[in-house]
């Protein structure tokens, strides 16, 4: 019998990830279980009708923007609309700084393609958003954790020699923190004594439901050159996952036109251009204000959502949880009062209680904190939380972990 050839291995980055990530993306299909572990807007927001009208519409209006390839930095009258739409007294845009991508998660892709050698350094806020861990994976890079609420915070020492700054200031995922004006200045004015790049990620910044919205970081730069076409050192990344439907998979990096030009190129090995379709729709939301007309809805349900779960969490969770209100976002950062409380640990007892999580050891290149949970309160309705809620403080229970 002829003896079969052993095959190469698969890449070693494959066996760096972990089984916990996996868990609660599989929650959604366990029957029963009340998954408040992934970052997932509620489905009854999605401009349906508005969205099958569009579509109809641009498929026989725009034949070939829709079926056939496009340029691969996108959709030249996408590119422009979001050039408007960002551009402020401050931050002066053009299509040449604009560059869309298939969602969010594109554009960190290849941002590691375009700016990481294999190990080199990445200066992260802390805790760090996991699909931004994933998407950096295979390059093997290492880490500085940077957490922007610490006094002593140092912004020049954080982004000295790292190849880039990442950070979520509006809502962070997975900590829900809005970071302050006068960090968020720290982190430009470091940004440009540095020369590092400055990357700040908002796929949140609409979802704001206390207080008005902070300057982006984006426009803080920009005011070291006003009038001019922004060409400093901020990357400012969205998509309308958030705002509208996730299923558009429409995303963009706002930036120097010669990021857009280096991301191009890793674009063309990627994927070579994003849909047309998606992107056509796309357009004629925005210039519909369909974003403008749902996110009053949008906002009262997550508010409503929020608010729900705090009651319930200081009614069944305060005796072995801290926590702070968001003021908007989709997550509650929950830490355990017992420093040795191990989240990890804790997350069998919950999937037996029926209720999933995310412990925070996702969110810490290093996996090493345990001691936290991010809880989502977007996807699940006003009861399902507070019974969510009932069934994490059972898996406590379940485990005896010490109330304060």
């Amino acid at each position: 019998m002829t003896q079969q050839p052993q095959r190469p291995p698969f890449a070693d980055w494959l066996s760096k990830t972990n089984d916990i990530t996996r868990t609660f993306l599989a929650a959604s299909r366990v029957p029963g279980l009340i998954n408040m572990a992934g970052g997932l807007p509620e489905p009854t927001t999605f401009p349906v009708a508005e969205l099958a009208a569009i579509a109809a519409e641009v498929v026989h209006q725009h034949k070939q923007d829709v079926l056939g390839y496009g340029p691969v930095e996108g959709l030249p009258e996408l590119r422009d609309a979001l050039a408007k739409r960002f551009s402020s007294p401050e931050l002066t845009l053009t299509r040449a700084n604009v560059f869309v991508t298939s969602a969010g998660m594109q554009g960190l892709d290849l941002l590691g393609k375009v700016l990481l050698e294999p190990g080199q350094l990445i200066a992260c806020q802390f805790p760090t958003y996991l699909g931004a861990l994933d998407a950096w994976r295979p390059r093997s890079p290492t880490y500085r954790n940077i957490v922007l609420e610490d006094p002593a915070f140092d912004a020049v020492a954080a982004l000295a020699g790292a190849q880039f700054a990442y950070t979520v200031p509006n809502f962070s995922n997975p900590s829900g923190r809005l970071v302050d004006v006068e960090t968020r200045q720290a982190l430009v004015d470091a940004a440009h004594r540095t020369g590092t790049w400055l990357v700040e990620d908002d796929p949140y910044g609409t979802l704001h439901y206390d207080g008005p919205p902070l300057p982006r970081m984006i426009d803080l730069s920009a005011r070291a050159r006003p009038g001019t076409p922004y060409a400093g050192p901020v990357v400012y990344m969205g998509t309308l996952s958030k705002e509208i439907a996730p299923g558009l998979r429409v995303g963009w990096v706002i930036a120097a036109p010669g990021f857009i030009e280096a991301l191009a190129m890793a674009k063309l090995g990627a994927d070579l251009c994003t849909s047309g379709l998606t992107q056509r729709v796309a357009l004629a939301a925005i210039e519909a204000g369909l974003i403008e007309k749902i996110q009053p809805t949008i906002l009262d349900i997550y508010r409503k959502r929020r608010d729900a779960l705090c009651v319930a969490m200081r009614e069944h969770l305060s005796e072995w949880l801290d926590w702070e209100v968001p003021v908007g976002g989709m997550f509650v950062w929950a830490v355990g009062r017992d420093p040795s409380l191990d989240t990890d640990a804790l997350l069998p007892h919950a999937m037996a209680a029926g209720v999933c999580v995310a412990p925070s050891s996702v969110f810490d290149a290093t996996g090493r904190n345990r001691r936290a949970l991010r809880i989502n309160f977007t996807r699940n309705d006003e009861s399902q939380l507070t019974e969510g809620v009932r069934r994490l403080a059972r898996a406590f229970e379940a485990m005896g972990v010490s109330r304060a």
